[in-house]
């Protein structure tokens, strides 16, 4: 039996508890915010549309019911700051740092006095330090999932793009991580009795680690169920372009930004995804495109959906969720291969792979999909077709797979 523990419970941390629900592993599942749809709270009029949709994206299956257990306080604290317009100090009570550790150390009081049918600690980059502790002392297992790229790796190309575009540093947020933090990570690898990578490039990036003696193992996550679409050549159409992720520049967002400047006439561009910064992107820049700073998965989908080309052109990625997602609603993904994207395109049949910090790679590819709409439909087929072969259901076998073999 198997504690799971995730402050914010996205996609593939959702994916892995009714992984270990459907297998009977699961014991507990701890996170911060359970949001309920339809409830007075979520039809509140203090909250922002803002607000409700990042709430709503912190609501769960039916299916996991039963296992949860939440430590929502400081994660309600930097909720109401934010409604409040009130920033989080990085290193505050209510930073996501602070509200990572303070999470972790609940779950290390509950590991202290667990029953002995838990058999493992499964827990995540950043909010797994005290557990593992907790979990070495009374003799369980420590499976660590590292969705990201390893930091030193991280800092590299942070390091080198605040060089190159001093204007999007304040984008940067790994450039001013704590020492104290970034040993706390290493430790967190060192005590793990396996390792679980979503990609290739981010296994690769943790061979670097000081002191890390548990496998490796990459499992990748999975796409969304396919709904076919009939494809049609809208050549007398604008090419509808879209972003997904935080508008930061480890996300490669200036190099979309620069393409999509000299295309202006032939794509339209939206952004989805919060600032990191009050001066980059410009409010300019943004008035320019649509920008939507949130969405609940399933309308994040749905706007997919109405797109046919995600440029996701970053730095550094563990995997990047939206690539298999927009496959799955016959998008053509153009990625780094920084990114899950070699692990999962057919490179010029079902999506590009493109250098990073290439506006100009960018540009080539989308003006590609804009002068052959007829190859265009068949990239969006194969996409996804490709989507098909990569579903959740391949992820949740795996990971039950490896947490069975760490703990019999």
């Amino acid at each position: 039996m198997i504690l799971l523990s995730h402050p914010t419970a996205n996609q593939n941390v959702r994916q892995t508890a009714l992984a270990f629900a459907e297998a009977g592993l699961l014991e507990e599942f701890w996170t911060c915010v359970q949001w309920k749809r339809g409830s007075l709270f979520d039809k509140a009029l203090f909250f922002s549309d803002r607000a409700r949709n990042e709430l709503r994206r912190r609501s769960f299956s039916a299916e996991l019911q039963p296992f949860i257990r939440t430590f929502p306080w400081r994660e309600w604290g930097r909720h109401f700051s934010a409604q409040f317009g009130l920033a989080a100090n990085a290193a505050g009570f209510f930073s996501v740092d602070a509200i990572y550790r303070s999470l972790d150390r609940r779950v290390a009081r509950r590991l202290a006095g667990a029953e002995k049918k838990i058999k493992a600690v499964y827990a995540y980059d950043a909010g797994a330090l005290e557990s593992f502790r907790a979990a070495k002392r009374v003799g369980m297992k420590c499976i660590y999932e590292h969705p990201i790229i390893y930091w030193r790796k991280v800092q590299q190309l942070q390091r080198e793009e605040a060089q190159l575009h001093p204007e999007w540093a304040p984008t940067l947020n790994a450039l001013v991580d704590s020492e104290e933090k970034l040993l706390r990570k290493d430790e967190e690898l060192a005590r793990a009795d396996v390792v679980i990578a979503p990609s290739s490039f981010a296994q690769e990036s943790l061979r670097a680690t000081p002191n890390l003696k548990a496998s490796i193992q990459v499992i990748p996550y999975g796409a969304p169920n396919v709904v076919e679409r009939t494809f049609a050549d809208e050549a007398n159409k604008k090419l509808r372009v879209l972003f997904v992720g935080a508008l930061s520049q480890a996300k490669g967002l200036g190099y979309l930004l620069q393409a999509a400047a000299h295309l202006d006439r032939q794509i339209e561009l939206t952004l989805i995804g919060q600032r990191v910064s009050p001066v980059m992107p410009s409010a300019a820049v943004l008035d320019r495109h649509k920008w939507i700073p949130s969405l609940p998965h399933d309308e994040l989908l749905a706007e997919m959906s109405r797109h046919d080309v995600l440029v996701l052109p970053s730095l550094h990625e563990g995997f990047g969720l939206v690539i298999p997602e927009a496959m799955a609603q016959g998008l053509v993904v153009i990625t780094t291969a920084h990114t899950a994207g070699p692990d999962i395109i057919t490179d010029g049949v079902d999506g590009f792979i493109v250098p990073i910090r290439s506006a100009e790679a960018i540009e080539e590819k989308l003006n590609y999909c804009v002068a052959d709409r007829k190859l265009l439909c068949e990239m969006k087929r194969a996409a996804q077709r490709k989507a098909a072969s990569l579903q959740w259901q391949i992820y949740r076998q795996q990971v039950v797979a490896m947490a069975r073999a760490v703990i019999q």
